[in-house]
C-alpha cells in the first residue's frame, strides 16, 4: 500500500469514529471515562488533528465493540464473513445482506415495537419488492389493499403502486426484503401474476 492510499485510509477514521459514537449516543466525556483516553485527545483524532495509532484505537474498538478492521476501513482479506451495516430510516432498522451493485438486493427489515400503531404514510419509488415475514404480523398497504401478514407469508407487488409496511399490532416485526430495479422481479412462485396489484403466499 503507497504512502497516498496510507493517508486516505487514516484520514477516514476520524470522521468514521465521530459517526459511530454519535450512532451510539455517547458524549466525548462518557468515551473519555471509559476509555482513559482524554476528552481533547479523543477530540482531535475524530477532527483528523491527531492521527490514529493502535494504542488509541484498541480501547475505542473494545469499547465499541467492533472490530478493529471496522474503525479503520480496512478491505476484507479472504475472510468470508459479510460485516453487516445496519442502516436506520424512519425509525427502522434495514440490514443488507447483500453487497454487489446493481441487480437484486437483499434486506432484513426490522420494525420496533410501539405503543400505538402508526397512521399509514403510503409512498412510490421505481423498482419491485418481494417480502417475506419472519416474526411478528406485518401490515402492508398496497394500493387499495390493506393486508395483514402473519410469519410465514410472503407478497410481491411494484414499488410504483404507493405503499407502506408497518406493524399489525404494534408488535415488533421482522421480514426479508428483496428488491429490484424495474424489470428485475424476484417471483415469491413462478407463473405470479404480472399486475401492479400485491400478490401473497403463504408458508
Amino acid at each position: 500500500m503507497d504512502r497516498e492510499t496510507d493517508d486516505e485510509v487514516l484520514g477516514a477514521v476520524g470522521p468514521r469514529l465521530r459517526a459511530l459514537r454519535r450512532e451510539r449516543g455517547t458524549t466525548l466525556a462518557a468515551l473519555a471515562a471509559t476509555t482513559g483516553i482524554s476528552e481533547s485527545t479523543l477530540s482531535r483524532l475524530e477532527s483528523g488533528q491527531r492521527r490514529p495509532s493502535l494504542e488509541l484505537l484498541l480501547p475505542l474498538a473494545r469499547t465499541y465493540d467492533v472490530p478493529l478492521d471496522d474503525l479503520v476501513g480496512a478491505p476484507p482479506t479472504g475472510d468470508p464473513r459479510i460485516h453487516l451495516r445496519p442502516v436506520r430510516r424512519h425509525g427502522m432498522t434495514f440490514v443488507p445482506l447483500s453487497r454487489r451493485p446493481g441487480g437484486v438486493h437483499a434486506f432484513k427489515m426490522i420494525i420496533p415495537a410501539r405503543p400505538e400503531p402508526l397512521e399509514p404514510t403510503p409512498q412510490t419509488h421505481e423498482g419491485f419488492e418481494w417480502l417475506y415475514v419472519l416474526n411478528g404480523r406485518l401490515r402492508l398497504v398496497a394500493g387499495h389493499r390493506d393486508l395483514t401478514l402473519p410469519p410465514g407469508q410472503a407478497a410481491e407487488f411494484d414499488t410504483s403502486l404507493p405503499h407502506w409496511l408497518g406493524s399489525a399490532d404494534g408488535g415488533a416485526v421482522e421480514l426479508l426484503i428483496l428488491f429490484g430495479l424495474q424489470g428485475l422481479r424476484a417471483h415469491v412462485r413462478p407463473g405470479a401474476n404480472d399486475t401492479n396489484e400485491p400478490s401473497q403466499e403463504g408458508s
